[in-house]
């Protein structure tokens, strides 16, 4: 098994520009996450690149993974350790053909079908969400809410990191519920503190859950 770690953090350019995704990445490292996902849909290619070098550096110097979300020639360009694929997104067989055998792939999935296709066509693990409402992505649909999640769970024999509205009161409910991990946009982008936010989560998900972790 591909380290496929608890505790994920997204990170990206905020409305308007800029956006310290390289701070809010170090201090998500600082507060203990086992993976950052670039998720950046607003600068060019070039940028996005730089980007993904700058965060593959801190992830490695922290022991932790970048995966970038959508665009494998990024991955690849920035020696990152995988590339997370929405259901529109290149084919999971291209991906892992081009990636090798060592790297993450994650897959979204809103059903336990989905994640059945995505599990059998080889991803790592399944993003499954939103479980709850969120105000970061646009296009994320309706929540499945926890039963949702539940049935991905239960349908697939790979890790499952509950996405979508979470926050620290809620990580015992979506461990119960089969997650084995969680990942966050706004929960630790919006906190003033997220080294702070992510060490809470990061306790959170020892507290109910405690052993057994893969190896990042």
């Amino acid at each position: 098994m591909r380290g496929v770690g608890r505790l994920h953090v997204l990170v990206g350019s905020a409305p308007g520009g800029g956006g310290a995704v390289e701070d809010l990445a170090r201090l998500a490292l600082r507060g203990g996450a086992d993976v950052i996902q670039l998720r950046e849909k607003r600068r060019t290619t070039r940028e996005r690149i730089a980007a993904a070098l700058a965060l593959s550096r801190l992830c490695r110097e922290a022991g932790a993974r970048l995966v970038v979300n959508d665009r494998l020639d990024i991955a690849i360009a920035a020696d990152a350790g995988g590339v997370h694929l929405g259901i529109e997104d290149l084919p999971i067989s291209v991906a892992r053909a081009l990636l090798g055998p060592d790297r993450l792939i994650g897959a979204s999935a809103r059903t336990a079908r989905e994640a059945e296709a995505a599990m059998w066509a080889g991803a790592d693990y399944i993003g499954a969400g939103p479980v709850y409402a969120t105000g970061s992505k646009a296009d994320a649909g309706d929540p499945i809410g926890v039963g949702g999640l539940a049935e991905i769970a239960a349908a697939v024999e790979i890790p499952v990191v509950a996405i979508g509205g979470i926050t620290v009161e809620r990580v015992g409910e979506l461990l119960g519920a089969g997650a084995w991990g969680i990942a966050l946009i706004e929960a630790v982008a919006q906190a003033p503190d997220p080294e702070g936010m992510v060490r809470l989560l990061r306790g959170a998900l020892q507290a109910k859950q405690p052993g057994g972790e893969h190896a990042r």
